[in-house]
C-alpha cells in the first residue's frame, strides 16, 4: 500500500520544508521571507501573527504608504457624497476636515521643531552631577584590546 503524500500549496511554509527534504523537527529552520529563529516555526504563531510576519520587509514600508495614501483619497472624494449638518459654515465645505487636519499636523510638527530651539540644553547642561559625568581610575578599568 502507497503512502499518500498531502499536496501543498507553492510558497506554504509546508512546501518550503518538502524542498528542504522534509524535515520537519524542532532544528528545522525554514526561510519563510521574515526573521526566523532557530527551532521556530511560524505555523503555530495565531492568526494575527502570521499575518503580520511580512510587515517587516523592505518593501512592506512602501506598500503601507501607498495604501494609507490611497485610502486617505478615497475618504476625500467620499467626502462629496453625502449632505453635511454642521454647526459652522465652514464645515459644509468639502474635504475639510481632511485639509484641516493636515494643516494642524503640519503646524503641530513646525512648532515642534520651533520649540526645540528653545528648550534645548547644551550637552554639558548638569556637568558634575551629571550620571555619565563619572571618571573613573585608570587603573580599574578592564581595557581590551582589538587590534589582533
Amino acid at each position: 500500500m502507497a503512502r499518500k503524500t498531502a499536496k501543498t500549496l507553492p510558497g506554504t511554509l509546508a512546501d518550503k520544508r518538502a524542498k528542504a527534504g522534509g524535515k520537519t523537527g524542532p532544528k528545522t529552520q525554514v526561510k519563510t521571507g521574515h526573521k526566523t529563529r532557530k527551532g521556530d516555526d511560524p505555523s503555530h504563531y495565531p492568526l494575527l501573527g502570521r499575518a503580520l510576519l511580512g510587515i517587516d520587509t523592505p518593501k512592506s514600508a512602501n506598500v503601507i504608504f501607498w495604501g494609507l495614501a490611497a485610502l486617505c483619497v478615497v475618504l476625500f472624494l467620499l467626502d462629496f457624497t453625502y449632505d453635511k449638518h454642521g454647526h459652522f459654515e465652514v464645515e459644509h465645505i468639502p474635504g475639510f476636515y481632511g485639509i484641516y487636519g493636515y494643516v494642524m499636523f503640519t503646524g503641530l510638527i513646525l512648532v515642534a521643531k520651533a520649540l526645540r530651539v528653545l528648550i534645548k540644553r547644551p550637552e554639558d547642561f548638569y556637568g558634575d552631577k551629571a550620571v555619565d559625568s563619572e571618571a573613573y581610575p585608570e587603573d580599574q578599568l578592564a581595557r581590551i584590546k582589538n587590534d589582533g
